[in-house]
C-alpha cells in the first residue's frame, strides 16, 4: 500500500513540475486562440531581451494584431504573408533595438518566424510580425527592405499556426485588418 501511495505522489509531482526548455518559450494569448514561441536568445540576445522585458513589464497587455500581409490568389494551404501586431501606434518611449540582422544571426524568415517590425535598421521597438510561408526577401542583403538590412528574427511559432492563419484570414481593408484582434497578454512559459 505505501508503494502504491510514494507512485501517486510522485507522479502528481511529476505532472505539476514546469516545463523545461532550453530557450525561453511565451504564448501570445489572443481572443482568436494561443500561439506558442520559442526565442532565440543565443543567436539574437539584444533582440529577445528587448521582446522579453516588453512581456515583463506587462506592454503586451490589451494590444492586438492589426495589419496584415497576404497573397488572396493562393490556395490556403499555399498562402503566405504576415500578421503584424503590437503596441500601435509605437510608444516614444521605448528606445529602439540594435539591429541584428539575419547574416549575423542566422534566423531567416521561413515559416512561422517572429521578427521585430521596422522602418529601417535599428528603428524596431515593439511592433512584431509572423511569417506565413517562407518570406526570404526580409533576411539581410534581400529587396524586402530599401537599406536591404532585412528585420531582425528573434525566434519560430511551435504551436499555432491555425491560429496565425486563421488571424491572416480576418477581414480587412488593404493591409489593416477591419477588427483588431486582441492580444489579452503574452507570457513566459
Amino acid at each position: 500500500m505505501k508503494k502504491i501511495f510514494y507512485v501517486g505522489l510522485i507522479l502528481q509531482l511529476l505532472s505539476c513540475a514546469h516545463k523545461k526548455y532550453d530557450n525561453p518559450h511565451v504564448i501570445i494569448d489572443s481572443n482568436y486562440g494561443e500561439i506558442e514561441l520559442e526565442l532565440f536568445p543565443k543567436q539574437a540576445p539584444k533582440t529577445v531581451a528587448a521582446f522579453l522585458s516588453y512581456i515583463d513589464s506587462g506592454l503586451y497587455k490589451n494590444t492586438s494584431f492589426y495589419r496584415v500581409l497576404k497573397n488572396e490568389d493562393l490556395l490556403e494551404d499555399d498562402n503566405y504573408g504576415i500578421i503584424q501586431g503590437g503596441v500601435y501606434p509605437n510608444l516614444k518611449n521605448v528606445k529602439p533595438i540594435e539591429h541584428e540582422p539575419t547574416k549575423l544571426t542566422g534566423l531567416y524568415h521561413t515559416d512561422g518566424t517572429i521578427s521585430f517590425a521596422s522602418l529601417g535598421a535599428g528603428s524596431a521597438t515593439t511592433e512584431f510580425f509572423i511569417c506565413i510561408g517562407n518570406q526570404t526577401p526580409f533576411d539581410a542583403g534581400n529587396s524586402g527592405t530599401t537599406d536591404k538590412q532585412g528585420f531582425a528574427a528573434f525566434g519560430t511559432v511551435i504551436k499555432g499556426m491555425r491560429i496565425v492563419r486563421k488571424i491572416q484570414a480576418a477581414k480587412n481593408t488593404g493591409d489593416h485588418i477591419d477588427e483588431k484582434i486582441i492580444i489579452n497578454n503574452i507570457e513566459r512559459l
